[in-house]
């Protein structure tokens, strides 16, 4: 059991940072403008061969976006696309919450720089020269891109990396909300990154997951997902630190669930009880009921067996919710999925207004919930969920609340 500080009561933890890079968006405020215009960030891939593969479209991030908001010197130009995508969200985070000194920083991802093994091993078969491959090895594992990312930032600070597939952005910044709550952390920086890699990308197109068709969520004739990109990182700290220095809070996190159904590799459980179980956790967690939920940003990506039970959840759960999935307008960003979405809700929260599921057509009748559909809209919301669920089973769910 974990010790509180001060007070039994745990404490309130409140969002007083935010930046984000996405296909949808350089920064927090040109992704807020695209998430209000329903914009489709999908195209063609341009940065390996897709010749031979069924899907051959993605969410990607411009390259002048992660070479022109960085400085140019010998040292960035070797970065990792993960490192620029990193450092340019940290960068924007710190800067919105001014004079926060965060004491730990908590990252989820799943292909880390994985391309940059995908080069050493076509290097290796040919050519008989090492020059260049130490640098390759160097910055191929997960938190190699974290640490350039705290250095072009000027922090010094002890990392968590967590790969728990899909779920990874919502544990780390569930995990950052746990250790504030209970008074183990002040200030906690809290998120996700996930670059386009080809291997993972020919290995979702192989599992047939990936459509050649537009990604359509929640849509009764769905038929796939597509892969994104992109970071996402949150400042969490405690209300008391928060007031101290007079920070102004963008959201406040109220909860956090997690279950696993140990159902199958890459299918969630039929029933819906996975998501379910980390909703309710949530739900629990934050002290509410069902029916004070005013939105949910789905996991939703588009394939037919998550869609169903995910909806199943939904539906069960929370009645005639209004629900979209923004991976619609970006892709799946998979290990950043769950932060970049976290992010979405608050700008939400803030801005008052429903993000859209684009390419919506056709409703499925076995679900209650209403899918906010092809367009934003203005609301009253007070709290949301987010949903993540990854292979494996893995469910996480954090629910976040307008301050």
């Amino acid at each position: 059991m974990c010790t509180m500080q001060g007070s039994d009561r745990p404490n309130r933890v409140l969002v007083t940072g935010l930046g984000v890079i996405s296909p949808l968006g350089s920064d927090a405020s040109t992704n807020l403008g695209s998430l209000r215009e329903g914009q489709d960030s999908v195209s063609p891939v341009g940065s390996f061969d897709v010749t031979k593969t069924r899907c051959q479209t993605a969410g990607q991030i411009p390259d002048d976006w992660l070479e022109n908001g960085l400085p140019s010197d010998r040292v960035s130009e070797r970065l990792h696309r993960g490192a620029r995508m990193a450092a340019l969200a940290l960068r924007e985070a710190c800067a919105q919450a001014q004079g926060a000194h965060p004491e730990l920083m908590v990252v989820g991802t799943t292909g880390g720089g994985m391309s940059f093994g995908e080069l050493f091993y076509r290097r290796l078969l040919a050519t008989k020269s090492r020059k260049g491959f130490a640098q390759l090895v160097g910055n191929y594992t997960p938190q190699k891109p974290i640490q350039d990312a705290l250095e072009l930032n000027r922090l010094r600070i002890p990392t968590r990396i967590l790969t728990n597939a899909c779920s990874s952005g919502s544990n780390a910044i569930g995990h950052g909300f746990e250790l504030v709550r209970h008074g183990l952390r002040t200030c906690v920086v809290c998120g996700g990154y996930e670059p386009l890699c080809e291997l993972v990308f020919v290995g979702f197109d192989s599992l047939q997951a990936a459509t050649a068709e537009k990604i359509r969520p929640f849509d009764k004739n769905r038929t796939g997902l597509v892969l994104g990109e992109g970071a996402a990182f949150l400042i969490l700290e405690s209300e008391k630190s928060a007031a101290q220095r007079g920070a102004v809070a963008l959201a406040e996190i109220v909860g956090y669930g997690v279950s696993t159904d140990t159902y199958h590799l890459t299918q969630p459980h039929p029933s819906g009880i996975g998501p379910r179980l980390a909703m309710e956790r949530a739900l629990e967690s934050g002290d509410l009921e069902a029916d004070t939920i005013d939105y949910v940003n789905a996991h939703g990506t588009a394939t037919v067996f998550n869609d169903a039970t995910e909806g199943a959840a939904i539906s069960e759960l929370c009645g005639r919710v209004p629900v979209s999935s923004t991976k619609s307008m970006m892709g799946h960003a998979l290990g950043a999925a769950g932060a970049i979405e976290a992010a979405f809700c608050v700008l939400a929260l803030r801005d008052q207004f429903l993000p859209p599921n684009i390419n919506f057509v056709e409703p499925d009748p076995a679900w209650k919930f209403e899918v906010v559909a092809n367009h934003s809209r203005p609301a009253r919301v007070t709290h949301v969920l987010s949903n993540s669920i990854g292979f494996g089973g893995t469910n996480a769910t954090l629910v976040l609340k307008r301050v």
